[in-house]
Order: C-alpha cells, then structure tokens, then sequence
C-alpha cells in the first residue's frame, strides 16, 4: 500500500495507507457509525459529494457482492448504479474477505470505480474532531501534490443524482391498481422495492418534474444529498400538490421530509455533524414508542416554524431534533429516518403500510 494523507480544513492531517483507486479526492469529511453495510453506505446517493470516515474499525472483511441488475433495472444488492461517495476512511482495512454472497474484494470494487480510500489512521480521534469542530472539508491526498478543492454548502447535489428521466415500475406484489409518483432527490432502491412489494405502480420522476401535470393516486418524496435550500424547484411544485383541492397521500423519506416541511412553511438548518448510523433512536410524539433507526442527514427541519395545522410526528432522542412531521388532518406525512433500512433495522418499515393503507381508503 501506498502511503496516503487525510487533510482537514483546520489543518489536521492523518497518514495512513491508500487502498482503492491510487488518486486524491476532496469533499465534506462526515462519520458513520454503522457495524455493517458499507456497499449500501457507498452507493446511497446521499452521500454524493461526501468523504465517509467508517468508524467501525475493521472494514471489508466480507467484501462485495455482485452488481447484478433485476428485471426492472434496480441493482440486486446495492442501492444505486454506482459508489456515489467521493471517498472513504477506515481504521483497519481488511485484505482478505469471507462471504458467501462475496464476489470481489472492497479495494477492488473501489478501483474499478476511481474511488479512494485511505486506511491505517485513529477513526476514533478523527471523530472526536468531527463531533467538537462540526462536520468538516476535507481531503484524500494520495501523492505529494496539492489536494483538490471541493466545495459542499450551496451546491445543488440533488440535481447531479437524479434520474434524468421518467422511469416507470410495475408491482412485485398482486396490483391494488394504485399509481404512485416517486420524486427522485436521489433515492435508494430500496424505497422503491418496498413500494412494488406492496402493491403500487412506480412513475419515478426527476427532482425538477412538474408532476402535477400526471395523472396518480399518491406522492412520494424520496431522499436525496446536501442542502435541501437548493431544491426551490421540487418544493414548488409540492405547494401546488398540498393546495390542490383533490387531496392525495403524501409520505416523504429523508430529504423528503426536508422538503415537505419547506413546503408547509418550515425552515431547515445544518446539524453540526449529522445522523449517519443504524442506531437512533426516535420517538413517536404523543407515545411512549421508541424505533432504532436508520439514518444519514446533514440537515433538520425547524418545527416551530411549520405553518398551521402541521405538527411534529417523530423526534431524536438524541439532541431532540425533528425526524418526521405529519399534517393533523389530511394524508400527509414523513419521515427524516430510513423506514426501508437497508442495511440496518426495519423496525419502522410499517410506516410503508401506513402510507398505502391511506391510498386505499
């Protein structure tokens, strides 16, 4: 291996050793604190433009599985079409892996897809500086020259991983001959297998689609990477959904709650270092029900700014920040967290149910 640097924006350095594709890389150095599940980690569009620091410490040990594609175009195994983070950092890569469902190492994944990764440093230091300073740019230099510049806040990532264009998928469950239009701020595949499971037809469309326009029986708002400030288009277009008189289902996921709560008035704010892990726990506002879920956000919602007729639904026991509003009367609600999991808990994948039972009625 190579030698390789991790450099902060504070002027923190990290040696260690490179591992993945030879080449240097920058973005917004954040930290996840899952066990397991890094292929789908590294291919969720909302780690676009990101650095991953794995906090876990040994990573790789059960390799990759194969990028085998289903018969509706969504990857098997993974949650996109490609490794969408910029780069990752681990305290101990493994070389060797043992899987049954292996097909090839994680180095060799990574350098078939120009992805750098650097190994061999204190994970457990560098996320202490990250949970004291705040999420941070950074940079992978894997030779001597300067590191590359990359900027994070303001950049409209949604744009760059959505779908380009519309993409329909018909049920894998018996049909309930329900429509659903899927706004794709750069979603997993595994929000959308839940959807087929149970029933509906998919119409996946961009994050700029007027969808008004189609002719559907819900609106889904799926996940999706960065500052949701820069999405004015896709919150456009979910006011005119909320203010039409034929009301519909709503559920949205991640940034989808982001961007619902922008649309019913709210105002969203950066967390200081995010939620990226398997293990938050939420409670349901108003209950004594508590879910381990999964995350990965930057951004939270500000429930005190929602307009009227709008209230929380789920909060972070953690730091007490929002994970999901609902309106009191009609069909409409999210979540910040990932009921679809994948990998991690499914504790919350009844919220799915919840959504398709208001489609029903």
């Amino acid at each position: 291996m190579k030698k390789a640097i991790l450099r902060l924006q504070d002027g923190t350095e990290f040696a260690g050793q490179n591992f993945g594709y030879e080449g240097s890389v920058a973005g917004e150095v954040v930290f996840n604190t899952a066990m397991t599940g890094y292929p789908e980690s590294m291919t969720d569009p909302s780690y676009a433009g990101q650095i991953m620091v794995l906090t876990y410490p040994l990573i790789g040990n059960y390799g990759v599985p194969p990028f085998s594609v289903e018969s509706n175009g969504l990857a098997t195994f993974m949650e996109s079409d490609k490794i969408y983070v910029r780069g990752i950092v681990v305290g101990d890569y493994s070389e060797e892996y043992s899987h049954w469902n292996a097909h090839e190492s994680l180095a060799d994944w990574m350098r078939r897809e120009h992805i750098p990764g650097i190994t061999g440093i204190d994970t457990r230091q560098l996320t202490k500086i990250l949970r004291e300073h705040g999420v941070m740019m950074g940079a992978i230099v894997t030779d001597n020259s300067e590191p590359p510049v990359a900027k994070y806040e303001g950049v409209n990532f949604v744009s760059q991983v959505s779908c380009s264009d519309i993409v329909t998928y018909q049920p894998l469950g018996e049909p309930i001959g329900k429509k659903v239009v899927l706004v794709d701020c750069g979603v997993k595949n595994n929000i959308i297998r839940c959807l087929l499971r149970r029933g509906v037809e998919v119409v996946r469309v961009p994050w700029d689609y007027n969808f008004n326009s189609l002719d559907f029986d819900a609106l889904f708002l799926a996940n999706g990477p960065g500052d949701p400030d820069t999405c004015a288009a896709t919150v456009k277009n979910i006011e005119t959904f909320l203010a039409n008189p034929k009301v519909r289902p709503c559920m949205g996921i991640c940034m989808g709650n982001q961007l619902l709560a922008k649309a019913a008035g709210a105002t969203i704010y950066k967390l200081k270092y995010g939620h990226r892990s398997h293990n938050q726990p939420v409670r349901q506002v108003g209950t004594d029900k508590c879910y381990i879920t999964t995350q990965n956000h930057g951004y939270a919602v500000d429930t005190t700014t929602l307009r009227e007729g709008w209230e929380p639904l789920f909060v972070n026991m953690n730091d007490g920040s929002n994970e999901g509003i609902r309106h009191k009367e009609k069909p409409w609600f999210s979540a910040q967290f990932h009921p679809e999991a994948c990998a991690g808990p499914v504790d919350t994948e009844f919220l799915f149910d919840k959504f398709i039972d208001t489609l029903k009625q």
